[in-house]
């Protein structure tokens, strides 16, 4: 038997109605096989399912403006039921239970909730039951919005510490160009660095019902990369996708994890909490942390950006504006923007107190470099 593997596969509206209004039930059944298969193999499964409010016009058949946020949710309230009934009906037929998991982004942005919603996820892989994920969207406003499930994805990847990450959607993979509009643009089977060229590459959503498209998936796979976890972008329609794709045989674009992979409390911080502003640093401080493993002192920040209070998450960008890290900030942004540029020793004379020599610490830092 293959070594076991923990495998998030996540399904795109695309690939659960081919593209219409309703529910692909003869495709969903087709992946629920696959899924079985694995699972027999040895192999954990976990699914991030989209289709909620397709679900919810194909039940209420209701046609009505998606561009009101009103509506989506309410379709998304009624449709989620109808979803994950239709999943438990088809995993039956393997004698396969199924539990599903709705998130939002606060529920990952705060620790104890983060650890929460791992420990769940790990008790029902242990207990053989198939978690269903798709964020909250019944109750989800912009600000607690992960926004797609492909990002959903990855950060379920990370919170289950998962070895492959499956996007499946209505294109083979990422190509050199559009191929919808580019008859010579061809397949990229291989990714082992994610940069700018890239992300020129990714365009927007190619459905109204879903929410993600090739710009998604890459910052997916970029997240999940860096945690370790191998991504592959394939279509969701091709024989037998899940199995070959598990079994490396070749399918779609294929997104190598990074061999110094970040483990535990880093894994949060990459995952979970937003940033809520920037910090600029200076050249030195740049190297400092990027190439010296060090903490970052109020004296090597140039510029704060955003307002943040102490204990948020900020980015840090180079002078070219380059995001190189990511970090939990010891101080608000109104106190930081006094004691930039300044030695450590001086910070306690201006504020008339200090939360710490430094302003990040390496141990509540990330860094986003390759």
């Amino acid at each position: 038997m293959s070594i076991s593997k923990t495998i998030v596969v996540k399904l795109g509206t695309s690939v659960l109605t081919g593209g219409s209004y309703t529910l692909d039930k003869a495709h969903m059944v087709e992946l629920v096989r696959q899924c079985a298969q694995l699972r027999q193999q040895g192999h954990k499964v976990i699914l991030v399912s989209s289709g909620a409010v397709a679900a919810g016009k194909e039940h209420l058949h209701l046609s009505c403006d998606l561009s009101v946020l009103a509506n989506k949710q309410m379709l998304a309230a009624v449709g989620q039921s109808q979803l994950i009934l239709t999943w438990q009906t088809l995993f039956n037929i393997y004698g396969i239970h199924v539990g599903q998991m709705l998130l939002t982004r606060a529920d990952l942005e705060d620790r104890e909730r983060y650890l929460n919603a791992r420990d769940t996820l790990h008790a029902l892989l242990k207990h053989h039951i198939v978690p269903i994920i798709n964020e909250n969207d019944a109750v989800a406003t912009a600000e607690i919005k992960v926004g797609d499930n492909d990002n959903l994805s990855a950060l379920t990847a990370i919170l289950a510490q998962a070895d492959q990450l499956l996007l499946l959607t209505d294109q083979p993979g990422l190509f050199t160009a559009d191929p919808r509009s580019n008859p010579d643009a061809t397949l990229i089977t291989e990714v082992n660095k994610i940069d700018d060229n890239l992300r020129a590459l990714a365009g927007g959503s190619g459905t109204n019902l879903g929410t993600g498209g090739m710009a998604t998936k890459l910052q997916a796979a970029d997240a999940a990369r860096r945690a370790g976890i191998e991504t592959i972008i394939a279509a969701g329609h091709r024989p037998n996708v899940i199995i070959d794709t598990v079994n490396q045989t070749g399918v779609g674009t294929r997104f190598k994890a990074l061999e110094s992979a970040i483990e535990g409390r880093k894994r949060w911080l990459l995952a979970g909490p937003s940033s809520s502003g920037k910090l600029v640093l200076d050249a030195g401080a740049t190297d400092a942390i990027v190439l010296q493993g060090s903490s970052l002192l109020a004296k090597g920040v140039k510029q704060v950006k955003g307002l943040f209070e102490r204990g948020d998450l900020v980015e840090l960008v180079t002078v070219q504006g380059e995001v190189i890290a990511k970090g939990i900030c010891r101080y608000s942004s109104i106190d930081l923007d006094k004691i930039k540029t300044l030695h450590s020793e001086q910070i306690k004379a201006v504020l008339g107190f200090d939360n710490g020599k430094v302003v990040i610490h390496r141990d509540d830092l990330v860094l986003l470099d390759d």
